[in-house]
C-alpha cells in the first residue's frame, strides 16, 4: 500500500469515528455464549408435520424445504430465529433450529432435532457467511422471505410472507 492510500484509508477512518458514520456493531445474540442449560429454554417445540410451511429452493437440491411458523422470531436483537425442515428425496429428514442475520448475511445453527422429538445443540454455533450469489435454503429464505433492505422484517410478516410461497422463483 503506498503512502498516499494509507493516508487516505486512515483519513476516510477518522471521518467515520468523528462523524459517528462508522460501521455499525452487530447486535447481540442474545443465545451467544449462554450455557445449553439456557438456549434450550429459548427453543421451539419440536416441529410437527401438519403445520410446516413448504419453501422452493432449488429443482436441482435433493431437499425439499419447510418451515415451522410457530416457531418463527425476530427478537431486539435483529435475528430471526426459525425452525427448518429439510427431507431428502429418500425420506430421511433433519430438523434444526436456525438464527439467519439479515444485515450480514450470516446464519447460525443452534440444535438440531433428534428423531425421538427433542433438542440437542449444535457442535459448532459460529455464525457463517453465505453468499448472495449462491441458491442455497439460507439465502432464499433471507431474500424471499425473512429480510428487507432495512434488516429483518417483523415475525408476522415472516409468517405472513411464507404462507404466499416464493412462486417466483
Amino acid at each position: 500500500m503506498t503512502a498516499s492510500r494509507c493516508f487516505c484509508a486512515l483519513a476516510f477512518l477518522a471521518a467515520g469515528a468523528c462523524t459517528g458514520t462508522g460501521p455499525k456493531p452487530l447486535p447481540e445474540d442474545d443465545l451467544e455464549g449462554k450455557p445449553w442449560e439456557v438456549q434450550r429454554t429459548s427453543l421451539p417445540p419440536y416441529p410437527r408435520d401438519g403445520s410446516l410451511f413448504s419453501v422452493y429452493v432449488s429443482s436441482t437440491r435433493p431437499f425439499a424445504f419447510f418451515v415451522d411458523p410457530g416457531s418463527v422470531s425476530v427478537r431486539q436483537d435483529g435475528i430471526v430465529r426459525y425452525t427448518l425442515v429439510a427431507r431428502s428425496l429418500s425420506g430421511a429428514v433433519n430438523v434444526s433450529y436456525e438464527g439467519i442475520r439479515c444485515e450480514t448475511y450470516q446464519t447460525r445453527t443452534y440444535a438440531f432435532g433428534r428423531s425421538d422429538g427433542t433438542w440437542v445443540q449444535a457442535r459448532s454455533q459460529q455464525w457463517t457467511s453465505y453468499s448472495q450469489y449462491q441458491t442455497d435454503q439460507h439465502l432464499v429464505l433471507a431474500d424471499d422471505f425473512f429480510c428487507t433492505a432495512r434488516g429483518a422484517k417483523t415475525a408476522e410478516e415472516v409468517v405472513q410472507a411464507i404462507a404466499r410461497g416464493n412462486r417466483f422463483r
